[in-house]
């Protein structure tokens, strides 16, 4: 057997693998020989077909399977020593005209080859890094809506500004019948909120549903409708209301903080707000660290500059997903799809230039703080590190959690490390301001 490679250019080379009788004959010729001790032809005893019958019926067949297979071995093991980094999978060049009645036989491969280039986290422009906190507008906020949830509900006659107001949404037209609870403030306009001040128990309020909530996914849970049909959905609905309530505010005593953070661990209410502040920071942070990878990325695959061998990874596409693509289809899809293949390539530099790997234990310990935290959330405390372990092993055994969790673990180590080598400046923003800004 022998291979050579034609390299047309920096991203594209041809592979060409000759194979001669003696690489496949000695295979083939011991599998036609263990079907003649098997083989059930009519007329003949089992183990005594002529070996000139075996051939004829089933020699090509194997022949092209034996050839296929010692193909696609020789192959990779080339692109291996080699140690050619190559985008997609090899191509097969057509061979129409392929004789497989002749002793030798030339294959060609195409290869789409990954670029050379480095990866500059220290860009001129520094990339923010957003610190998002609490303020006091959003403590106070907090405060009172834990007063709310623990306050005594009580019944009213009308209904006033701060009022729950319970009854149905109706349309039926649309087949639209919804029970629900709702507070005045998820209206848009204040004419709508008007209408219901002063309404009584009984009372028929219509109302349309075009601008009729702040975030218009509210008519989703509202009136218990799809996605698609909430999206321009321009009807009236009629509102019964069955219950008008109000909140007595809970008192701020050490009763409600026990019930909050257990005996005594919060005790007046600038501890409450000091606590509320260190846990919503906490999860704030998560939130800025998910925006500072996103803007990373963005910065690497617009700064990074490198030619791909698009013409090929096109032509790939087109056989390999599941449903087959024509060229028009493949070159769309690879528009689509370029900007996360330069990403996985960057991401790749980065993780084999500075030696991030996921160790096993990497995944069992954070396994095991995953378990814990959610167990916490269940008031499950304690559980002896045996148990964690015993859970953590079940989980661990299931190939998608573990493609899961070591992406978990690649991402943060990828964060550490821009946090660490990428040009950064740290800007303190409010968790208001921040949604504003960016997901408004």
């Amino acid at each position: 057997m022998n291979i050579t490679r034609e390299n047309i250019d920096a991203l594209n080379a041809v592979v060409k693998v000759d194979i001669a009788k003696e690489d496949y004959s000695d295979k083939v010729e011991k599998i036609l020989s263990d079907y003649r001790k098997s083989a059930n032809i009519p007329g003949f005893r089992k183990g005594h077909v002529p070996m000139g019958l075996v051939k004829k019926q089933y020699g090509k067949a194997v022949l092209v399977d034996e050839v296929n297979k010692l193909l696609q071995d020789a192959l990779g093991k080339y692109l291996t020593e080699e140690k050619l980094d190559v985008l997609g999978n090899p191509l097969p060049k057509p061979q129409d005209d392929l004789d497989w009645d002749a002793d030798a036989f030339s294959f060609e491969f195409e290869l789409g080859l990954a670029p050379e280039f480095d990866v500059n986290l220290k860009g001129k422009k520094a990339i923010t890094h957003y610190n998002i906190v609490a303020d006091d507008k959003m403590l106070d906020n907090q405060v009172e809506h834990i007063r709310k949830q623990y306050g005594k509900i009580v019944s009213e006659t009308e209904v006033a500004k701060d009022s729950e107001i319970t009854g149905v949404f109706v349309n039926e037209e649309k087949e639209i019948n919804n029970s629900t609870m709702i507070t005045l403030d998820k209206f848009k306009g204040k004419a709508t909120a008007k209408k219901f001040i002063g309404a009584k128990v009984g009372d028929v309020i219509t109302l349309k549903t075009k601008g009729l909530f702040n975030d218009d996914h509210d008519l989703m849970t509202f009136l218990k409708v799809s996605h698609d049909d909430a999206h321009g959905l321009e009807i009236e609905v009629s509102f019964t209301i069955n219950e008008i309530n109000s909140r007595e505010l809970a008192d701020l005593d050490q009763e409600l903080f026990d019930k909050l953070f257990g005996p005594k661990a919060v005790t007046s209410v600038t501890e409450l707000k000091a606590k509320i502040k260190e846990d919503s920071e906490k999860q704030f942070a998560q939130q800025g660290d998910q925006k500072l990878l996103n803007d990373v990325t963005e910065y690497l695959v617009d700064n990074t500059k490198f030619d791909l061998p698009a013409e090929f990874l096109q032509k790939w596409m087109q056989t390999a997903g599941e449903e087959v693509m024509d060229a028009e289809q493949a070159k769309e899809e690879y528009e689509k799809s370029e900007k996360s293949m330069r990403y996985q390539l960057i991401e790749g530099k980065l993780i084999e230039k500075h030696d991030l790997q996921v160790s096993f234990d990497d995944l069992k310990d954070h396994a095991k703080e995953m378990i814990k935290a959610q167990m916490a959330q269940f008031g499950q405390t304690g559980s002896s590190d045996e148990e964690l372990e015993g859970i953590a092993a079940r989980i661990l055994s299931n190939k998608d959690e573990v493609k899961r969790l070591s992406d978990q673990l690649m991402s943060t180590k990828l964060l550490n490390l821009y946090k660490a080598e990428a040009n950064l400046k740290t800007k303190e923003i409010t968790y208001d301001d921040f949604v504003k800004e960016f997901y408004s």
